[in-house]
């Protein structure tokens, strides 16, 4: 059964943890465990972009950015997969360089060396040279980079909706069953 880490940092791009959010409230039958972790940037553009507190208001296990004693520090709880959403470019240079000075960052290095599934959701444009270079690092260490880039062939109404595209790819990414718009059908 998953295990699953959501850690949200201060990008720009709430409305993609909270779409995931949402989804994963709707999936309970397809996970054991969510921890989730959000930095105090990421409660800062929550509330602004999103002009609310509802992060706290979902039934999962939320964590300080501190708290080294979380379950998914280690190895050893088995957590199969971390999504990083919105994933700043920040978070991206400290997970490409090892850098654990943080419970998303030791979690990050945790999934990487158990070789499990760590999905990144970058948000920013355009991209300079130093983060796409984090990229392939990270790439190259097994992580996958999931660009915050909507699609608009399902032809999305809403914000939400379009915000639903990128988090249907998450979804599917971590092998969760999600029926979502699929191409061809």
């Amino acid at each position: 059964m998953n295990k699953i880490i959501v850690s949200i940092t201060g990008a720009s791009g709430a409305i993609y943890a909270k779409c995931l959010l949402d989804s994963l409230v709707k999936m309970k039958d397809q996970y054991e465990a969510v921890g989730v972790v959000m930095s105090d940037n990421a409660k800062i553009v929550w509330e602004t972009e999103l002009s609310n507190k509802d992060y706290s208001n979902y039934p999962f296990n939320f964590y300080d950015k501190n708290d080294f004693n979380a379950p998914f520090a280690s190895g050893s709880a088995l957590y199969n997969t971390m999504i990083v959403v919105p994933c700043s470019m920040g978070m991206l240079g400290r997970i490409a360089s090892g850098v654990s000075d943080d419970l998303s960052t030791r979690a990050a290095d945790v999934i990487l060396k158990e070789r499990r599934k760590l999905i990144l959701v970058a948000r920013e444009t355009p991209y300079n040279l130093i983060h796409i270079k984090n990229m392939e690092t990270v790439t190259l260490a097994g992580g996958i980079i999931c660009p915050a880039t909507p699609s608009f062939y399902s032809k999305p109404q809403t914000m939400e909706e379009m915000a639903m595209t990128v988090v249907n790819r998450i979804l599917d990414l971590a092998a969760l069953k999600n029926p979502s718009f699929r191409w061809g059908s």
